[in-house]
């Protein structure tokens, strides 16, 4: 039996390192005789001292000691807890470097997947502001250490809260609902969630706001129906957030991560707010799944538009719909749209949108897109001219791939939120019969790593 082979560093080893890489997670790559070693807050090109942190069979941890250079495309970041909040990954990286990086990911998964891909991957469409973008907040609370109830985002790499009272990519408006809520919390004595008791009221504080409109929603998510001083709550948040329209609890009684439940009921006001893109009107309620940059979602759903080239005579199915946000911007050209989601919620959602907006041309449907489009093919004749997915992280499945190559529409336009399965399900769609034109990434979520992008196929 052979011996198990051997990391070429070992644990709590200092080293001089070159880093030439960036991760998807944005820390530092060196490598040692091949073998990769990542490091948070390097960059590429800096050369720094190092202490080997994990030495595992493929791959180890190491901690920056002391950067010898510094990387032309450093800054400093603006965020004060930024060392130690796990929310942002980029804000010690210029905004150009990041984009460029974004871009970079993509190309190195297209490589990784499809050999000596010629795809044309344009430059990343940046944000002309990349902070203060997010319309939805979502803070987990707990007790610090004198029991005293905090709020803010999780320590990297664990469940630790660092107490933040600002986040500099949070939307104002959300971050002054949080703020208002945490202080009424404590002003009530309100007990907040202990993840290993089980026991506390407050999991999550969280906030949504209209772009457009400037409405706000306020989410209590709580450990069980029991909300203590619910009355004055209620009422102190509705004389202390500017805009608010919904106050919402959500309850949460399961041991998960997951963040809301199933049940919520509305304290006061509406159970939505509207905002919009471009002309179309959307209506969001607690749960519902709405992208969280407004001004860059217009850049995205333009370049899906742009793809699709719609005359007006197209029939469009729009595969993992959600509220139907881009089926309802695509019906204001195409001819007819059907939008598929899993999600009943979402659904639901999806056809108030449509009539909120007078659109007759689309239809929904609660499944799953691999089973939905066949048997409306089978059992209505809808025939595709142009498909378009926007799938989770995990890509499409398989099922449903294999069912865009059978129906064989002239166009698929495939929005992707990860170049790793973007790239597999490419090679996938490339050897059923289809080229892909040219791949056109999106800056959704500045200071992070995160990139969304658009992709353009033909069918051969």
């Amino acid at each position: 039996m052979g011996k198990k082979a051997q990391a070429p560093v070992q644990k709590n080893e200092s080293l001089t390192v070159t880093f030439e890489d960036l991760t998807h997670e944005g820390a530092g790559v060196a490598k040692i005789d091949g073998y990769p070693l990542f490091v948070p807050n390097a960059l590429p090109g800096e050369e720094a001292e190092i202490k080997v942190v994990k030495a595992g069979k493929g791959f180890g941890f190491g901690k920056l000691m002391n950067r010898l250079t510094t990387s032309e495309h450093r800054i400093e970041p603006p965020c004060p807890i930024y060392d130690r909040c796990g929310g942002c990954q980029l804000q010690h990286l210029s905004e150009g470097a990041q984009n460029d990086l974004k871009r970079q990911q993509i190309v190195n998964a297209l490589h990784k997947y499809m050999g000596n891909s010629t795809i044309q991957v344009h430059p990343t469409l940046a944000m002309d502001e990349p902070w203060s973008y997010r319309n939805k907040a979502q803070v987990p609370v707990a007790a610090n250490r004198d029991g005293e109830l905090i709020a803010g985002f999780y320590a990297k790499r664990s469940h630790q809260i660092v107490d933040m009272d600002h986040c500099l990519i949070q939307g104002a408006p959300n971050d002054g609902a949080v703020q208002v809520v945490k202080s009424l919390l404590k002003k009530y004595t309100i007990q907040p969630y202990d993840e290993k008791t089980r026991r506390g009221v407050i999991r999550h504080i969280a906030a949504r706001h209209s772009h457009t409109s400037g409405e706000v929603m306020v989410v209590l998510v709580t450990n069980g129906k029991k909300l203590p001083n619910k009355e004055a709550l209620i009422h102190d948040i509705k004389n202390e957030v500017n805009n608010v329209r919904s106050i919402v609890q959500n309850i949460n009684t399961k041991d998960t991560n997951v963040i809301f439940g199933d049940q919520s009921e509305v304290l006061w006001g509406s159970r939505t707010i509207e905002d919009k893109i471009g002309d179309v009107r959307f209506l969001i309620s607690p749960r519902s799944f709405f992208q969280v940059n407004p001004t860059q979602t217009e850049v995205l759903y333009n370049k899906v538009m742009e793809y699709a080239a719609l005359t007006g005579k197209e029939t469009v199915i729009d595969a993992y719909c959600g509220i139907g946000s881009i089926s309802l911007f695509l019906a204001q050209q195409a001819r007819h749209v059907y939008g598929v989601e899993i999600v009943g919620d979402a659904i639901r959602d999806a056809k108030n949108n449509a009539e909120l907006n007078g659109m007759t041309n689309v239809d929904f449907a609660v499944g799953k897109a691999e089973e939905i489009v066949p048997w409306w093919r089978a059992a209505h004749g809808i025939e595709s001219d142009v498909m378009v997915v926007d799938p989770p992280r995990k890509g499409c499945d398989p099922a449903l791939l294999d069912t865009m190559i059978e129906m064989k529409p002239e166009r698929i336009v495939y929005v992707s939120c990860n170049p790793a399965t973007l790239a597999r399900d490419l090679k996938i769609l490339e050897e059923g019969g289809y080229e892909t034109k040219e791949i056109t990434p999106v800056d959704m979520f500045p200071q992070t790593t995160h990139v969304e992008s658009v992709s353009w196929l033909e069918r051969v």
